[in-house]
């Protein structure tokens, strides 16, 4: 079994020291889904919903960008990376859910999964807060990382 990262020989916690090793492309997807109950689905025209706090999705690309820009700043041993790259995309499934994947990309000595993950838990946090006044049925259901390239080895989930 492998060893925890952020554990030391005197099972402390502590941040992984990366100093050693040789930058390099890294990228991370993850993707997070939203269930709404049928009443909010419906309100759903062109692929958003028009509130008063404004265009949900749109809102909540942006929300994510920021939450995976800030990653270092919510996850304690998260080293701070300056993102090449955020990309969130939102649609609606055929199940009507929220399926939200942020991409991130970097050129570093450590990987981007949590930036990825924080991302598109932030944007459905986003379409969470700015629905629901509609309903509080609205169910985050799931978050979870997609791909990794990089590093000592990629990971894909599908």
């Amino acid at each position: 079994m492998s060893k925890l990262s952020h554990i030391d020989e005197q099972n402390r916690p502590t941040m992984v020291d990366v100093s050693h090793k040789t930058a390099s492309a890294r990228q991370a997807h993850a993707r997070a889904l939203v269930e709404f109950p049928a009443e909010v689905a419906a309100r759903f025209a062109d692929g958003d919903i028009q509130t008063a706090k404004g265009p949900v999705f749109a809102t909540a690309i942006i929300a994510g960008v920021m939450g995976a820009k800030r990653t270092h700043e919510l996850i304690p041993f998260c080293h701070p990376l300056g993102l090449d790259n955020c990309a969130i995309e939102i649609h609606l499934d055929e199940e009507r859910r929220a399926v939200i994947d942020c991409h991130c990309k970097v050129n570093h000595r450590t990987g981007v999964e949590m930036e990825a993950l924080t991302g598109a838990t932030v944007a459905a946090l986003t379409v969470y807060d700015m629905c629901k006044a509609l309903s509080h049925e609205i169910r985050i259901t799931e978050t979870r990382l997609i791909a990794k390239t990089g590093g000592k080895k990629d990971y894909h989930s599908e």
